[in-house]
């Protein structure tokens, strides 16, 4: 089977499971680094006639990743494409094991029991802690309802502030971020890369935690440790003292 992959996380999940198969991968594929497919352009660019010029079997996408237009292009040019749709840590298992299903793994990679078994119990914190997750900064941007970065952050005892709100990822004025006063202020570093110089300096007084986009907002083999890795992150995440 020759694979596309228009999503980094499902790259990673073939790429670990079915090595020979994917033949294209996005510029944000990055896992594994070694990766050796041709480069199709971003997720929401991609450029179809670089894809279609592979000849794919199949290509893989996420309804909300990637553009319906762009999929829709494709099916119309006779090429199957299969679509993700991942808004918990369960259907994250659901779905990896359709799309490997369909990619041509012949059983359960050993790698998927591995990541299940981790997140059947994952660290339990001393109390539950509330949290504002910003995913992009100009303008301010954050988790809202129903996503799968707010699914793991629940199952780790994190209860993000806006997760009843009416969109996924609403805009809100830093103000506003700031007068929830979360326990934590989760910063990961995708899809906006915050760094220890851009993004605790907005939320003077308030405990930030730098987390990896990978493992907070990534499905694939990356979910075995993310329960250890996000874990560590959130409990090194103390509030300052207060200013002399």
């Amino acid at each position: 089977m020759r694979v596309v992959s228009l999503v980094p996380s499902l790259t990673e999940a073939v790429a670990e499971t079915l090595p020979g198969a994917l033949v294209g991968v996005t510029d944000w594929c990055t896992h594994p680094a070694d990766l050796d497919a041709v480069r199709v352009g971003g997720t929401k660019n991609p450029k179809l006639d670089r894809v279609l010029s592979l000849a794919p079997g199949l290509v893989i996408a996420n309804e909300e990743e990637n553009r319906a237009a762009d999929l829709d292009a494709l099916r119309t040019a006779g090429v199957d494409v299969l679509v993700t749709e991942v808004r918990d840590v369960p259907g994250a298992f659901r779905e990896l094991e359709r799309v490997l299903r369909a990619c041509g793994a012949a059983g359960r990679p050993r790698w998927l029991d591995e990541a299940e078994e981790a997140w059947s119990a994952p660290p339990s914190p001393e109390r539950r802690r509330t949290a504002v997750v910003p995913v992009w900064r100009r303008p301010w941007m954050v988790l809202g309802r129903d996503t799968f970065a707010g699914d793991v952050l629940a199952r780790l005892g994190v209860d993000h502030v806006y997760a009843g709100h009416a969109e996924r990822y609403p805009r809100i004025p830093l103000d506003e971020l700031r007068a929830a006063a979360p326990d934590v202020v989760v910063l990961p570093d995708e899809p906006y890369r915050f760094t220890a110089g851009d993004g605790p300096d907005a939320f003077p007084g308030l405990p930030c935690a730098l987390v990896s986009g990978r493992h907070l907002t990534w499905y694939g083999p990356s979910l075995a440790e993310a329960p250890r890795v996000l874990g560590r992150a959130l409990r090194a995440a103390r509030r300052p003292p207060p200013a002399p």
